[in-house]
């Protein structure tokens, strides 16, 4: 079987935006251009920010219980399935490489496997546009925060950026890591949505926030090993993820001292009141 080096340096014989890492990608759904996910990101932000607010302002607040299980049950399926994807590859030890002085080589059928894993976790980040849709159509207008907004927007963009110019190991890491927590995250959701009477088994909300924070304490981590390793992923293009990432530490971070430590205090401090 043939062997390649999967350098990411070749975004510099690029002609236009596109023409991508491998042509064997831009033939591929959503691949050719950027104007699909653009056109879906815009639309998503139109709709969430202004259009859905505006339609469902005189109108009560569609029941979507049965496609919120429906929903959460088949995200916790997909990304159960892409998460556990690099345990039968045979190239786990790659994915979890950061000594690339030298571009790993990857034989060809891995390389397409972990291309095509990508793909369709680009299809999930569109997919998970709809937690934001599902919001406004319940008048759940206040969970539409800038963190959630940006967060959803940013990766779907981003996630196609990658597939696009640089798919290689390194990313492939950041991309499982998130994979994980999006299993336990959507269980969360979906036993939410299974209604009142299963609240009890949902005490663990405040740990969910904590593994979140976590992932992105590694994320973080584990691209300033990139850049100081020295990978052939450019180095702007490590300081941007790591801009992006450290946005999602913080902001992240300010929710959990929102809903936890400021809401625990002024909890303690009513207690004492009475």
């Amino acid at each position: 079987m043939s062997n390649f080096y999967f350098a990411a340096n070749i975004s510099n014989r690029y002609k236009d935006i596109t023409e991508g890492a491998s042509p064997i990608i831009d033939n591929w759904p959503l691949m050719g251009s950027p104007l699909p996910v653009l056109s879906i990101a815009a639309f998503y932000l139109l709709f969430v920010l202004q259009l859905g607010p505006r339609w469902m302002q005189h109108r009560k607040p569609f029941d979507l219980q049965w496609l919120l299980i429906a929903y959460n049950a088949a995200q916790v399926l997909s990304s159960l399935a892409l998460c556990i994807q690099p345990l039968f590859l045979g190239g786990v030890g790659l994915l979890f490489s950061i000594s690339c002085n030298d571009a790993p080589v990857v034989d060809t059928d891995l390389q397409l496997t972990i291309w095509k894993g990508t793909w369709w976790y680009l299809v999930l980040k569109l997919v998970e546009l709809l937690d934001t849709v599902f919001f406004v159509l319940r008048k759940k207008q206040n969970q539409v925060s800038f963190l959630h907004v940006y967060h959803h927007t940013i990766m779907a963009v981003f996630t196609w950026g990658y597939l696009k110019y640089l798919p290689g190991i390194q990313g492939a890491f950041l991309g499982v890591l998130n994979t994980y927590v999006h299993v336990v995250m959507y269980s969360y959701y979906l036993i939410a949505a299974l209604g009142p009477r299963y609240q009890r088994f949902l005490w663990w909300k405040r740990y969910l926030t904590t593994l979140q924070l976590a992932q992105f304490g590694i994320m973080l981590v584990y691209l300033l090993l990139i850049v100081s390793f020295q990978c052939t992923v450019p180095r702007s293009l490590s300081f941007f993820f790591i801009g992006n990432v450290a946005i999602f530490l913080v902001l992240f971070c300010n929710f959990y001292r929102k809903a936890y430590i400021k809401n625990q205090a002024a909890a303690h401090a009513e207690r004492k009141q009475q």
